[in-house]
């Protein structure tokens, strides 16, 4: 799978997630589509999904047995370094720590790590 599409993996992941796990109705840009995402939103989803694909490689077929907690931990910090990497001043909110993050965000990052894994099966 190509970056593009493993970004596009990302963000399908990310839209049934928060649509599965907010509570009321999210923000609009909580699930713009891919086509009207920002390219530096597509970059750093291409750039997660590149290191959730390659820590599931290099794990060699184990990273399954972490916990759901540590699969969601693992993209919140794979996003919080995008974060850095694309404002000088990123809001709290977007490089907040695990602890941090509301639980539909904790779940539906859990969700895109285990997305992703099953797209390598």
């Amino acid at each position: 799978m190509s970056q593009t599409e493993g970004a596009r993996l990302f963000r399908e992941a990310w839209i049934a997630g928060v649509n599965q796990h907010f509570p009321g109705e999210p923000k609009a840009g909580y699930i713009t589509p891919w086509d009207d995402t920002p390219q530096w939103e597509r970059e750093a989803a291409g750039a997660v999904y590149d290191q959730v694909r390659q820590f599931v490689e290099i794990s060699g077929g184990h990273a399954s047995r972490l916990s759901r907690e540590q699969r969601g931990r693992f993209v919140a910090t794979c996003w919080t370094a995008q974060m850095f990497k694309h404002f000088d001043d990123p809001k709290p909110g977007y490089v907040a720590d695990w602890p941090g993050l509301p639980v539909w965000q904790q779940e539906t990052d859990a969700d895109i790590f285990d997305a992703i894994e099953k797209s390598l099966g």
